[in-house]
């Protein structure tokens, strides 16, 4: 099942969990949460990709979610210009974090590449300050 992001390997072992003789993907080019495009392994940048088998593949796909989601918080609460200045993608943000602590409860996602506090914590975060914006 390979995305149009991903690249397919045959078998391996996968770079995150350690499963041996499994598919392996390699997430490269796409969009980020908030639709800017990257390229996380532009060839001259990148000389040793990580593979992923799928369940970690979806666990990456969702740390970098949380990455963009907590970096433009990060803005935000600096008084910078963030993509959640935008209430529309601010509750865009706040789902997707709920998703993955949902992801989580369910043991659908292992906390290899993401930890479940620090989902909690940033959702804690964008709630308080969503409060104080609000007062």
């Amino acid at each position: 099942m390979t995305e149009g992001n991903a690249t397919a390997s045959p078998a391996g072992k996968c770079d995150s969990c350690g499963a041996i003789d499994v598919p392996l993907m390699k997430i490269s080019l796409g969009r980020d949460f908030f639709g800017r495009v990257y390229d996380r392994l532009s060839p001259s940048s990148d000389l040793s990709p990580k593979w992923y088998c799928e369940r970690c593949s979806v666990g990456k796909n969702l740390q970098r979610d949380f990455r963009d989601i907590k970096g433009e918080f990060e803005k935000l609460t600096k008084g910078a210009a963030s993509v959640l200045g935008q209430a529309d993608q601010l509750e865009r943000a706040k789902l997707r974090l709920k998703e993955i602590a949902a992801m989580f409860a369910v043991d659908a996602l292992k906390p290899t590449l993401l930890k479940p506090e620090e989902v909690a914590a940033l959702t804690r975060s964008i709630e308080t300050h969503r409060a104080a914006s609000v007062v």
